[in-house]
């Protein structure tokens, strides 16, 4: 799917600079905004429903209706979550975030379903990937420069099976499934920086310790690819601009 820029795609509600970058100085600043749906709410998806009798282990996969989380909106805030804002690359990288803070990442796996869907891997991180399931699971990665793994994970794995560490900083964020499962998806990111965020639930996002000048960030979503390959925002030292809400029309994420 061919990009199209902000301007044309997204509209900003409001502009602006507030407050202070934490730890930030006059060569440093943060940025911060929301996306957020243009349009009312879509209904909510089934993957499948209670105790589809095709599932593979619908004892526990099919325990109740199992709804699609590829598009996850908040109905009080119009929030969207999992989409990922990020630099592609970082030529300066503030001097307290040049080793992550938490160098192992958990993820799980619960009631047939991924925890986190999406998640930010910085190549000096590593994914330890658990199970909450009675049942296996399969954990198979698609790197595009990176060396791809499928590890089988046990049944009721706490205390984890280690991915190898991915070195090389990833330009998208790439498919992570189960193939015992074939609904089970989720998408990592792995970059060899720190400015990047994923929306929460209420589709905020923030970015810290960034160099001031201009910044180009690309957007990224599941369900569509690119929302924008170029969004830039010019950093104030020792302060955060809030780009305010960004809205992205519903039918950027209607489904061919």
């Amino acid at each position: 799917m061919s990009s199209i820029r902000m301007s044309m795609l997204l509209t900003l509600t409001t502009l602006g600079t507030v407050g202070l970058a934490p730890a930030a100085d006059n060569d440093w600043g943060a940025v911060t905004g929301r996306f957020v749906l243009d349009g009312d709410l879509p209904p909510i998806a089934l993957a499948f429903k209670q105790g589809a009798p095709d599932i593979k282990d619908a004892e526990i996969c099919a325990a109740k209706d199992f709804e699609k989380h590829d598009l996850l909106i908040d109905p009080k805030t119009k929030g969207i979550a999992n989409i990922f804002v990020y630099m592609r690359t970082a030529d300066q990288i503030h001097p307290d975030l040049k080793v992550s803070k938490k160098l192992v990442l958990d993820f799980d796996q619960k009631g047939c379903r991924f925890f986190p869907r999406a998640l930010l891997v910085r190549t000096d991180q590593v994914v330890n990937v658990l199970s909450d399931d009675p049942i296996a699971h399969n954990t198979h990665t698609f790197p595009i420069k990176n060396q791809g793994e499928n590890n089988l994970i046990p049944p009721n794995e706490r205390q984890g099976i280690p991915l190898a560490k991915m070195k090389l900083s990833e330009s998208l964020p790439f498919e992570v499934k189960c193939d015992f499962h074939s609904w089970m998806k989720a998408h990592f990111l792995v970059l060899n920086h720190p400015y990047a965020d994923i929306t929460k639930n209420d589709g905020t996002f923030r970015i810290e310790g960034l160099p001031k000048g201009e910044v180009e960030f690309r957007v990224w979503h599941e369900r569509v690819g690119y929302i924008d390959r170029k969004f830039t925002v010019t950093i104030k030292g020792g302060a955060t601009v809030d780009v305010g809400a960004v809205k992205v029309p519903l039918k950027r994420f209607n489904e061919d």
